[in-house]
């Protein structure tokens, strides 16, 4: 059974002096010894504050291979993580230690893979302003219309999720986006999520935010939308087809009244609009064909997950000379009536929360 050694809590960290020692005390605390604080060149006392409270602390590369949190969270996991689960939360004290455990029950259960912190359980007074509540509403009604799953709280900076399974996302954020990027890879894999009630606080007076609603906003939305290219492509091309042939069909209109009411004719825009109207039907038909492909991708991937597994799962079977309860003649090969010459394996459904499995 996996226990707090299994797991090791990630703190991305830019400039939280005010708070990091209080967050890396408190999940020390609460029986985590692995607690890995990487720092995105932090100009006041963060990496000298996290070490004192017990963290083992690491600078993350920035250059070549980009910065901010997405980045951060990406070199945690693929070079200084060793434990099969990971705690990801904010150095900035919104977050409690002592919801750790509701967050990573389901991995330990085997009921699911990634853990998703909703913060809309338990807001207390002053945590999020009215207009980044509008913002998280917004991302999450496009989040389920594009992706065709509701996650209640996609933004959450509180995550647990086995190191295997995050190995298998492909996260290219740099910044904030990382959060919707797992979620939409989580959905894209047909990863087992979970959601959990878990208690947001509002950040100490004296901690300044790294976020920017109006910039991280947009950044998020274009993310949803550019995934949706692998994970959702009809409605990726169709948006794009249907608002083509929307075009054509208003130009179109205007040419016809323009015609019957004044008899002023206008090729060039009747070309425009015919145009339009064919390149978003194509755009359809193309949306139509990648849909039924990505379809076919994920039924095959999955079945070779499926085989995997099994292949790894698989335990010796019993001496060649039974087969389960049946004795079986050496000479001849066949096995009593008892046992039927085979064992049967009975099938098992694996439980997993609401919110799980790409259908």
């Amino acid at each position: 059974m996996a226990d707090r050694d299994d797991v090791c809590v990630l703190l991305p960290a830019y400039n939280e002096s005010e708070t990091i020692e209080s967050v890396v005390s408190g999940f020390r605390e609460a029986g985590f010894e692995n607690v890995l604080v990487i720092d995105g060149g932090s100009s006041d006392d963060t990496r000298e504050l996290a070490s004192t409270a017990g963290a083992r602390v690491v600078e993350q590369t920035v250059g070549g291979e980009g910065s901010g949190k997405g980045q951060a969270v990406r070199e945690a996991v693929e070079r200084h993580i060793d434990q099969p689960y990971v705690l990801l939360a904010d150095a900035d004290m919104t977050y409690r230690p002592e919801d750790a455990d509701r967050m990573l029950e389901p991995l330990f259960e085997g009921r699911a893979d990634h853990v998703i912190g909703n913060r809309f359980a338990d807001m207390q007074s002053g945590a999020m302003t009215r207009l980044n509540q509008t913002g998280n509403t917004v991302i999450n009604w496009a989040f389920s219309v594009i992706h065709g799953r509701y996650l209640t709280d996609i933004l959450s900076g509180y995550r647990a999720f086995t190191a295997e399974s995050f190995r298998r996302l492909s996260l290219n954020s740099e910044g904030f986006g990382i959060e919707t990027e797992m979620a939409v890879e989580c959905v894209k894999h047909g990863i087992p999520t979970a959601v959990v009630p878990i208690t947001y606080r509002p950040r100490p007076d004296e901690s300044e935010t790294n976020l920017r609603p109006f910039r991280d906003g947009a950044t998020i939305i274009v993310t949803l939308y550019r995934m949706a290219k692998t994970n959702n492509p009809l409605f990726y091309f169709g948006s794009v087809g249907f608002s083509s042939i929307g075009l054509g069909v208003l130009l179109g209109a205007f040419v016809a009244y323009d015609y019957v009411v004044n008899s002023i004719s206008h090729e060039v825009i009747a070309m425009v609009g015919g145009v339009a109207i064919l390149l978003g039907l194509q755009l359809l038909m193309f949306g139509v064909l990648s849909d039924m492909i990505v379809t076919v991708n994920r039924e095959q991937t999955r079945r070779l997950e499926d085989i995997a597994n099994r292949v790894g799962t698989d335990r010796p079977g019993p001496p060649a000379e039974t087969v389960g309860s049946a004795e079986v003649d050496a000479d001849t090969g066949e096995a009593d009536a008892e046992g039927h010459g085979e064992s049967e394996r009975p099938e098992t459904e694996t439980a997993v929360t609401t919110n799980d499995r790409q259908n």
